[in-house]
């Protein structure tokens, strides 16, 4: 990585930090290098920052969040971010027989990096966490080797408004919870069901 996205990642690191003051708790799990799949709810673009914010240097050195390509390619700022977060930036419009999106993340990901992913598919208005999409229970079927692990984002919603650009100082909360992987013949439903509730087990209260 080039000086200038090293000094990019650091300052919006730092920004993050300030912005939302995230409290970071770890339940049943602890920080590690060891390939991962973190999956969590997702209402606000800064949320992959937050994620990543939440994990210390050397897990964060070997983690890439996934990012929508049509959303992280337009004009110049988007890009050079997306480059300063390593972010993988997937194709959600154009999917091939032999080049799936799951398959493209996990070329990439190669037996070296971890991803943060938002199994929602798109923003919710963080009253709620929406039902998943496919793509977590496929990367736990073909890398059934790699832990899956929960978090929770609270009060992102709030940090970073839908439609709104500019954040507003307020605490958030990063959750990990324990890692769970796809059980012998568990269906596709049961398997997104249960990862669901295992973010939703990781919220402040009850956010049912």
């Amino acid at each position: 990585m080039s000086l200038a996205l090293t000094l990019t990642d650091w300052f919006l690191t730092g920004l993050a930090r300030l912005l939302s003051g995230p409290q970071v708790r770890w339940i049943d799990c602890q920080p590690d290098t060891c390939q991962r799949v973190y999956f969590a709810n997702h209402t606000s673009h800064v949320d992959m920052v937050l994620v990543r914010t939440a994990l210390p240097p050397e897990c964060r050195a070997v983690t890439k969040p996934v990012a929508a390509h049509d959303y992280w390619s337009q004009g110049w700022l988007r890009p050079h971010l997306a480059k300063a977060f390593n972010a993988m930036l997937i194709d959600r419009k154009s999917v091939k027989v032999h080049q799936s999106p799951i398959d493209l993340m996990l070329k990439e990901m190669g037996d070296k990096y971890s991803v943060v992913i938002f199994p929602e598919g798109g923003r919710s208005d963080g009253q709620r966490v929406g039902e998943f999409k496919s793509g977590l229970y496929y990367l736990g079927k073909k890398r059934p080797d790699i832990e899956l692990v929960p978090v929770h984002l609270h009060n992102m919603h709030r940090v970073l408004p839908r439609d709104e650009y500019l954040p507003i100082p307020l605490l958030a909360t990063v959750t990990f919870g324990p890692p769970i992987w796809l059980e012998q013949d568990e269906s596709k439903t049961d398997f997104l069901a249960r990862a669901r509730q295992a973010v939703l087990r990781l919220a402040p209260g009850d956010d049912e």
